[in-house]
């Protein structure tokens, strides 16, 4: 199957966000070191590329998309049919769609079609071991799955049973519907596509950054990413009860908490690619939230935080339509000099600027 070369959008990337950022999920994703990182984003060398699409999924913020490979496109056409079938090229089998690999499908899109009841079918995992995307392949599409049955253990209700997909290397007979394996056959299915054990795929990677200058945040315009507006639609219940799910590197979902020792910087909220962090001000008071419908679990924000007291709950209700949740909130000062108002966690007669005057002019003249 050739498609077109993925394409780097590099104001979406928090490598191009914030200079310093360690982030390298494409990276990780692709089998053939195609993706060139670099401290504004990242390059694809089309000498290496081999069109498998595993980078477009891995980006949370939705640096790279391809122009003939539309997962968005792929769900309009499943919704219009009574069952879905989706092959991998590399397999050579026949179905509904042909895809690069199976990896390169979301957890969100596997997700939605479960909610819908429209039976899918995954056709060509038992080609992974004679394929040239090998085991990166199957170790995202494990993750997809395994990302996928979590939001449905979360969001589904108890009198709408969502259908699980199918795993097969033969076309489905017409009119056959998608079985429904157990939780222990899934997750023994699971191990057969990686070799190890899911809980291995969903382990967080806990790596403490550097401390970086603010001159290393760029700035960008706000982008969301049709992978998160789906996952609106997923984590919906219509019971009124909380989508409870555990985070999940496959997942673009977080939540966010504070610990004491913020020094209202404003590093996360400029450094966020999607807008999910807020700074609110009205005449008597300074905010931070966070609007957790536009967080996709980049992390740039915790990499950015130079105190260190950005956090992610590890279990959050994932639901749509919260209202912001305010992290942090201070009452304003007025500086007695310039009679500027301004933020600090202790009192303080002087506002910044003329603390910063006051201490330019003693080094000058003594």
């Amino acid at each position: 199957m050739a498609i077109a070369y993925p394409e780097f959008r590099n104001t979406r990337c928090t490598r191009f966000r914030f200079r310093y950022s360690e982030c390298r999920r494409c990276l990780d994703a692709c089998p053939h070191e195609a993706i060139v990182l670099a401290d504004d984003g990242a390059r694809l060398d089309e000498a290496r590329c081999r069109n498998c699409g595993l980078c477009i999924p891995a980006c949370h913020t939705g640096a790279w998309a391809s122009a003939s490979f539309k997962p968005i496109d792929l769900l309009r056409q499943a919704i219009k049919q009574p069952s879905f079938s989706v092959a991998c090229a590399p397999s050579g089998l026949a179905a509904d769609a042909i895809i690069p690999c199976l990896g390169a499908l979301s957890a969100a899109f596997v997700a939605y079609l479960g909610k819908r009841r429209i039976p899918l079918t995954l056709l060509g995992s038992g080609h992974c071991s004679q394929c040239e995307h090998g085991a990166k392949g199957a170790s995202q599409l494990a993750a997809c799955l395994d990302a996928a049955a979590r939001l449905r253990e979360a969001a589904q209700e108890p009198d709408k049973e969502w259908l699980e997909p199918q795993l097969s290397d033969a076309a489905p007979r017409v009119g056959q519907t998608a079985a429904r394996p157990t939780p222990t056959a899934r997750r023994q299915l699971f191990r057969r596509l990686l070799g190890r054990g899911v809980e291995a795929i969903a382990a967080p990677q806990s790596a403490a950054p550097p401390p970086a200058p603010d001159k290393a945040i760029r700035a960008g315009a706000y982008a969301g990413t049709e992978e998160r507006e789906l996952l609106q639609i997923v984590c919906e219940r219509k019971d009124g009860q909380p989508t409870l799910i555990e985070w999940h590197e496959a997942l673009p979902l977080m939540q966010l908490t504070l610990k004491p020792g913020c020094t209202n910087c404003e590093a996360c909220f400029r450094a966020c690619p999607t807008g999910a962090l807020q700074i609110v001000e009205n005449p008597g008071e300074w905010s931070l939230a966070v609007q957790v419908d536009r967080c996709v679990a980049c992390e740039v924000c915790l990499e950015v935080c130079q105190p260190r007291v950005l956090d992610a709950e590890a279990r959050f209700d994932a639901r749509p339509e919260q209202p912001p949740r305010v992290l942090h909130s201070l009452v304003k000062q007025r500086c007695a000099r310039c009679e500027r108002f301004f933020v600090s966690a202790t009192p303080q007669e002087h506002c910044p600027i003329c603390a910063d005057d006051e201490d330019a002019f003693a080094q000058i003249f003594g």
